[in-house]
């Protein structure tokens, strides 16, 4: 594993012995982070988290509670300013709310890029950019430009690239928020599928419960500004899970009244 930690170099860790188990693609310890003035309170306070290996976590919050920044931090965008972030020896790969996606590149030609910067040699980048078009359903879609998908579709090419990159964590911010309520739950159903066949883990934020307890094995609440961890919650429902279904609303209305209270409690 590597190490990210303040005021201390990378290190790269010995390659476990045959026969251990996995260590967590994820690790933070204490992880603390302030933008620049250190005499205001932090956007992230003292986080603990383990994401085990192909494990699914939602983290929620209200708007400001340094999800993001978490992201930020684990994908090695920022450093924190305490505390250590343990990543696998694969980097992270990162998928934006928005596609951000090239547009005088095709669809397939997006791919590839991502391909050719993890050293995937020329011959090989067009059969595997289509390879990943099929997994998430856009079959025959490499030569289609960005102006001409949708915005769903826009979505699973960028899903396509974030996979492209063979990290083995999946990191998501909102990457959802933008789309229609049924292009959002297609979405929902595709990315369920794909994790399960990948068998990646992924760090999905969202400030959508009935989303979290949709997509998540485990849903972490954080507290509004400075960012804690305020309570974690298991989700026992088996996939394929929907929106509408009664245990993920009764879970979901659970986790609102937690979500609730803590917001009202740094509004006094």
């Amino acid at each position: 594993m590597s190490v990210r930690e303040v005021q201390a170099p990378t290190l790269a860790p010995a390659r476990p012995a045959p026969g251990r188990p996995a260590r967590p693609p994820v690790r933070l310890t204490q992880v603390s982070h302030h933008f620049g003035d250190t005499t205001r309170p932090p956007v992230l306070d003292r986080i603990d988290l383990v994401v085990e290996p192909g494990e699914f976590v939602c983290l929620l919050g209200a708007s400001g509670c340094g999800k993001s920044t978490l992201l930020s931090l684990i994908a090695g965008l920022d450093s924190p300013t305490g505390g250590t972030v343990e990543v696998g020896a694969r980097r992270p790969a990162l998928m934006f709310q928005e596609p951000a996606l090239y547009p005088w590149l095709s669809a397939g030609r997006n791919i590839e890029l991502a391909l050719r910067l993890r050293g995937v040699p020329r011959a090989a980048r067009r059969a595997e950019a289509e390879r990943l078009l099929s997994l998430v359903h856009l079959d025959g879609a490499h030569a289609r430009r960005v102006h001409e998908l949708s915005g769903g579709m826009r979505q699973r090419v960028a899903l396509a690239r974030a996979l492209a990159q063979e990290g083995e964590v999946l990191l998501m911010d909102e990457p959802f928020a933008a789309l229609d309520a049924i292009t959002r739950d297609v979405m929902h159903s595709e990315l369920t599928r794909i994790w399960q066949e990948t068998g990646r883990s992924v760090v999905f934020v969202t400030h959508n419960v009935r989303e979290a307890v949709r997509l998540g094995q485990r849903v972490v609440l954080l507290s509004s500004r400075p960012g804690r961890i305020v309570r974690e919650w298991t989700v026992p429902i088996p996939q394929p899970r929907r929106i509408e279904d009664h245990a993920v609303a009764e879970l979901s209305v659970e986790i609102t009244d937690h979500l609730r209270a803590e917001i009202a409690s740094h509004a006094r």
